[in-house]
């Protein structure tokens, strides 16, 4: 990317080149949220802008990013935004707190629509529709690195050699799958590793999921044939697989073969209870993603169908955030432009509403893929009935969410209440801790809001200064840095990472602990309650502690107090985890790690040559110079390390 580094703003005489691939840069403003701020920050970055295409970045005070947004021609569309009176109230919001922007420009508007995905899922700002559902699609990859493939389930980035398959809409479909193809075609899933040190087959073998290549049960063109079977099966070519497979099986019985002709028979049955598994009757259609969407009372669902080879791959609903006062169709264009982020379009897209901008949209995922890719809203046949399905189950989502929505809200309305505060947390903090004896301490922070777990917002604290076995000071220490940090970041509390409730998982003493803590950085309004469990520390006779003292519980069958069991116990885990985590480091660690200059290959070396750190320990160092890979400036460090006296 080329042009005026951001922060520097372009000269306003038009001398700066936009005739480059890309140029970036940034125009800076100041100050609160003031409406004429924002809009003369506006003014003087349009008056900079070229009329070609690119995408525009507002930025808050902190340099937080408002919105990303794409255009066909920069000037005219962010001009827009200077005519207030014409803005939404939620874009006139966004307009008062503008203090800065950063524009990119690009080669075309497709080009644009892809990056502006892109910035979206990076920053994802509070004026943009967002994706909540950002976990990596599940694909299967057959591997081609190795003479005999190997089948497994992948996430993430496809930067393995190999055929990739999907996506499946869940973990449980993929897995489903695999197991059927083992049956089916009999392909290894073990790690080459453990292919290597085989010298007899594994239990796969014998219950007839695998072929057993690692002791040479079968020769590299007999698994590649089973290999060819695989890919044309999930290339969509099933029918064909099962006609070779039955050809097979009739020629084996034909020769009484009767056990390679069982072997064929229990492969077609894997090949039927794959194809007739499908929820969905694709037929007639080979590749397509089908998107249908369901609104109601401000709410969005997107129902997703994946179909692929002619199978039905699964499905999901997601649930965009960010919606309010922007048009189905708008939503539908911003949920599909994130979503093949990530994930290989089909060739196909059905949709169920017209798209202001479909076409742009197929050009940019076109020019992603390389491939063709066709938007259509279908009008009837089995095309018609796929989205008819799709729209029933997006609606049917949207009402189970709602329903699960107003029942928690309720819990939460009644939480708030039973531990008076002044209204429902939009964050909730849970702390504990974990440790043995005062060993590998570590203090755990879960987040929470009301749309359940903020996974992305947990931490971990080490315990560096509250090593003896006392809780009490381990949990002071622990707030101490957690809202000592906050002080410095964000003493005016406005980014949204304050707590409106802190839950701490102890009673009276934690209590003292965290509020004298708090104290001693003058923080005396956040809202804290303990949580201990009852006489004989039994669950369901939970007590909570307020900062005065008070004390009061639940009813045992109360859905308050199992929510507030529900945010303990998942900070409980976390900090299990956490310190069962630094205890396996510890146990794997060695202490020729505490010698200066000794990397992991000469680790190895003096560990391969002398077995044990003991040993190294106690050799001389006419003995330690003698150990291979090992130089006589190492050995010489490593003996005055053992050695400071000698």
């Amino acid at each position: 990317m080329s042009g005026t580094p951001a922060g520097t703003p372009p000269n306003p005489k038009g001398s700066e080149r936009f005739n480059e691939d890309k140029a970036t840069y940034t125009v800076r403003g100041s100050d609160k949220p003031d409406i004429g701020k924002g809009v003369e920050v506006i003014r003087e970055t349009v008056a900079t802008l070229p009329s070609r295409p690119g995408v525009y970045r507002m930025q808050d005070a902190r340099g937080d990013v408002l919105y990303v947004g794409k255009a066909r021609a920069l000037r005219n569309r962010v001009g827009n935004y200077m005519q207030v009176e014409r803005l939404p109230s939620r874009l006139q919001r966004m307009v008062s707190q503008t203090r800065s922007m950063t524009i990119v420009t690009t080669n075309s508007e497709a080009e644009a629509l892809l990056l502006e995905a892109q910035l979206i899922k990076r920053y994802r700002p509070p004026y943009n529709v967002l994706l909540r559902d950002d976990k990596s699609f599940p694909f299967i990859l057959l591997r081609s690195e190795h003479a005999f493939p190997r089948i497994m389930k992948h996430r993430g980035a496809r930067k393995a050699k190999g055929n990739y398959f999907g996506p499946f809409a869940s973990a449980g479909s993929v897995n489903t799958t695999i197991n059927a193809l083992q049956k089916l075609f009999l392909l290894r899933s073990c790690t080459d590793s453990f292919f290597e040190r085989r010298d007899r087959p594994c239990l796969l073998f014998q219950i007839k999921r695998c072929s057993a290549p690692c002791v040479g049960r079968i020769d590299e063109a007999g698994y590649g044939a089973l290999v060819r079977q695989a890919k044309d099966f999930l290339g969509g070519k099933s029918s064909t697989v099962q006609r070779e497979i039955e050809t097979q099986m009739r020629e084996a019985s034909e020769a009484l073969d009767f056990e390679s002709a069982a072997m064929l028979r229990d492969r077609l049955r894997a090949a039927t209870f794959i194809q007739g598994s499908q929820a969905i009757n694709a037929e007639g259609i080979a590749n397509a993603d089908i998107f249908a969407l369901a609104s109601k009372t401000g709410q969005v669902g997107i129902q997703a169908f994946f179909i692929r080879g002619g199978q039905n791959w699964g499905h999901r609903a997601f649930f965009p955030t960010h919606t309010e006062g922007l048009s189905e169709e708008d939503v539908l264009q911003s949920f599909l432009a994130q979503f093949y982020e990530e994930v290989p379009p089909a060739k196909l897209i059905l949709v169920d509403r017209k798209m202001p901008e479909a076409e742009l949209l197929a050009e940019a995922l076109r020019a992603d893929a390389g491939s063709r890719v066709e938007i259509s809203i279908p009008q009837r046949g089995s095309r018609k009935r796929l989205l008819e399905q799709a729209s029933r189950n997006a609606v049917e989502a949207l009402d189970r969410r709602l329903a699960e929505r107003g029942s928690q809200a309720k819990v939460l309305r009644e939480m708030a209440e039973f531990l008076e505060l002044p209204e429902v947390p939009q964050r909730t903090e849970i702390y504990d801790n974990s440790h043995i004896q005062g060993a590998k301490a570590v203090g755990a922070m879960v987040v929470s809001g009301p749309e359940g777990y903020i996974k992305n917002q947990y931490r971990k604290f080490n315990i560096r200064q509250a090593q003896t076995n006392d809780d009490f000071a381990m949990m002071r220490e622990v707030m101490t840095r957690r809202f000592g940090r906050a002080m410095e970041e964000d003493p005016e509390r406005e980014n949204g990472t304050w707590p409106d409730l802190v839950l701490i998982d102890g009673g009276k003493g934690q209590m003292s602990s965290v509020k004298d803590a708090l104290e001693e950085l003058g923080i005396e309004d956040l809202p804290l309650i303990g949580v201990s469990k009852g006489p004989d520390r039994n669950a369901g006779r939970e007590m909570f502690h307020f900062p005065d003292g008070r004390e009061k519980m639940l009813p045992v069958n109360s859905p308050v107090l199992f929510h507030l069991q529900r945010l303990r116990d998942e900070a409980h885990r976390f900090a299990i985890g956490a310190h069962r985590d630094k205890r396996s480091r510890a146990i794997s660690a060695s202490p020729l790690d505490e010698i200066p200059g000794i990397g992991p290959a000469r680790k190895r070396a003096l560990l391969l040559h002398f077995g044990t750190a003991g040993k190294v320990r106690a050799a001389s160092l006419e003995d330690l110079q003698r150990a291979p890979g090992v130089s006589a400036g190492v050995a010489q460090a490593v003996y005055d390390f053992y050695h400071p006296g000698g």
